[in-house]
């Protein structure tokens, strides 16, 4: 019989948060090699569901920045500034999840989920 894996709880936060704070450096497109990584690297399947959805937060921001920036020329900034808003509310959310409940992966609402 085999006995469950555990993971070390501390090593699940920092990773999960990792994974989600690097939409910080999404002017980078270097910045989605970090979840990719850890993906990739991890054996844990808590960071691993969190690394997924940090890609595909990733591809969100950048389809809604194609979107929304040109529309904050007409807009005066308003359309601008609320994909800012979303898209740093949105990941402080996700930041926070995985350090106050790292067993449970976060999921992003209203975003769509290619992986």
């Amino acid at each position: 019989m085999q006995t469950p894996q555990t993971y070390e709880t501390d090593k699940r936060k920092f990773l999960s948060a990792l994974a989600h704070a690097s939409i910080f450096f999404s002017g980078l497109f270097i910045s989605i090699g970090v979840p990719i990584a850890l993906l990739f690297i991890s054996a844990d399947p808590v960071v691993k569901a969190n690394a997924k959805e940090a890609i595909n937060f990733h591809l969100n921001v950048w389809l809604y920045g194609i979107i929304l920036v040109p529309l904050s020329f007409i807009t005066f900034g308003l359309a601008g500034g609320l994909w800012w808003l979303a898209h740093w509310g949105l990941t402080i959310w996700a930041l926070s999840h995985c350090l106050q409940d790292p067993d449970q992966p976060f999921q992003y609402p209203f975003i769509f989920r290619p992986f």
